[in-house]
């Protein structure tokens, strides 16, 4: 399912951060919230990685699980999850026109005026009622903005995760780290174990001081060691015990960081009584995989959702442990919340072109207002049309083409690779016939 009529009449509203509705609602409905264990994961980047992951490593060891992430980044199903499969159309059909039959009697019990719950709050308050009604053993949610009052964070986790904090949204979280991680860390709950990535010292001690506050153990990964065989293979020190040789799905170093904060998440499970044999943990690692991120889908084609300044980084360490192509071209379609400049500063080493260029998404940038956003820098820049016609023209043209600054240009490049826009075209073969 693409979309749903109830959810773009939500999606005008834009963002209400604030737990009271949701607090309200989901006790109305029975509190489907509080029916199973959960994973509780935020921070600014990575937070999808380690939900893929933990689940991955949950159904190998026999647990049915629940996720919830978002943005999607193809159909809407993928925000509900049932053993790392989006559900089917018919039941989120049924979750999405039974919550809102529910809000409506709601709002007139409660005396709301206007329109009950955001689109986030909406597609939260369903995931938490199929993973009840699937009776799932265990629920692994993502964190939509922020932590402290995003709509997930009626939840009394088992676990809390943050693999990284990072300036983002700094008109909602704050302009420093330890304002971020302030936010962020509002997830934490007493009695919940806490996993954090490799965080700066400033984002560090406000979790440490937190979990302290609260009675919780946290718990803070130590250097990582990857191994040289091939780029995916990672050794893991943790106060559990060395595993080693341990092959990762997903591209990128960032990703052996966030495959220690969820193997983090695993060990804590353990000692809370979970059974989950190193073979299930191989097995999940091996296999966890999130669609546009340093995703290569086709030669010559890669997909990455980075959009702010850390996701730049982890994609530019990433080219630059790759072979140079010929000739490579940097697809960039972003939101108009977003400034390319800092971005494209980052990245620009690695690219002998910026092509801009947009999905269907509403807010994103038009491809020559984005460009004329980016004239004053030192680059061979061009304004192209929107993905479907650009799309084909560069991957023709470019020996390697990547399509990066936001999860939703990634998704809809995504699509047009499953529907065969780009069959029967050569990476640069546009270049070889001039």
């Amino acid at each position: 399912m693409i979309t749903h009529p109830i959810l773009d009449q939500l999606a005008v509203q834009g963002v209400r951060l604030g737990l009271d509705r949701i607090v309200s609602f989901l006790e109305r409905i029975g509190a489907p919230h509080r029916a199973y264990p959960v994973v509780h994961v935020a921070g600014t980047n990575g937070k999808g990685s380690v939900c893929a992951m933990v689940t991955a490593i949950l159904v190998d060891a026999g647990y049915q699980v629940g996720t919830t992430i978002s943005p999607h980044i193809e159909h809407l199903n993928e925000r509900i999850q049932i053993n790392g499969l989006p559900v089917d159309n018919a039941t989120l059909s049924e979750a999405i026109e039974s919550i809102d039959r529910a809000r409506w009697d709601w709002a007139r019990t409660v005396g709301l005026e206007g329109t009950p719950l955001t689109y986030f709050e909406f597609m939260v308050a369903a995931a938490f009622t199929v993973f009840a009604q699937r009776q799932v053993d265990v629920a692994v949610v993502e964190v939509g903005l922020g932590g402290r009052l995003d709509a997930t964070n009626v939840v009394e986790p088992l676990v809390c995760a943050i693999p990284s904090i990072g300036l983002d949204h700094t008109d909602q979280l704050g302009n420093t780290l330890a304002e971020v991680a302030g936010e962020k860390a509002g997830i934490l709950k007493r009695g919940a174990s806490v996993v954090v990535g490799p965080l700066a010292a400033d984002a560090r001690s406000v979790f440490q001081s937190r979990a302290k506050g609260l009675g919780s153990l946290l718990w803070a990964p130590p250097n990582l060691r990857r191994e040289h065989r091939g780029g995916t293979t990672w050794s893991f020190a943790t106060p559990e015990g060395a595993l080693r040789d341990v092959k990762l799905n997903m591209e990128g170093h960032h990703q052996g960081a966030n495959a220690m904060v969820a193997l983090g998440v695993i060990h804590q499970l353990q000692r809370q009584g979970f059974a989950i044999e190193e073979s299930a943990i191989r097995t999940g690692f091996a296999r966890a995989i999130m669609p546009g991120r340093l995703e290569r889908v086709l030669p010559g084609l890669v997909l990455d959702g980075a959009h702010n300044r850390s996701g730049a980084q982890a994609l530019a360490t990433w080219l630059g442990r790759q072979p140079r192509p010929g000739c490579r071209v940097l697809m960039l379609g972003m939101g108009t919340d977003r400034q390319p400049n800092g971005l494209v500063e980052i990245l620009r080493p690695h690219f002998d072109e910026v092509v801009t260029t947009r999905c269907a998404h509403p807010k994103a940038w038009d491809p020559m207002d984005l460009a004329l956003a980016m004239q004053d820098m030192d680059l061979t820049l061009a304004a192209g049309g929107p993905i479907e016609q650009a799309l084909p023209e560069i991957y023709e043209e470019a020996d390697e083409t990547v399509v990066a600054g936001s999860l939703f240009i990634a998704g809809a490049a995504r699509t047009l690779v499953k529907e065969g826009l780009l069959d029967g075209i050569t990476p640069g073969q546009g270049m070889r016939e001039e």
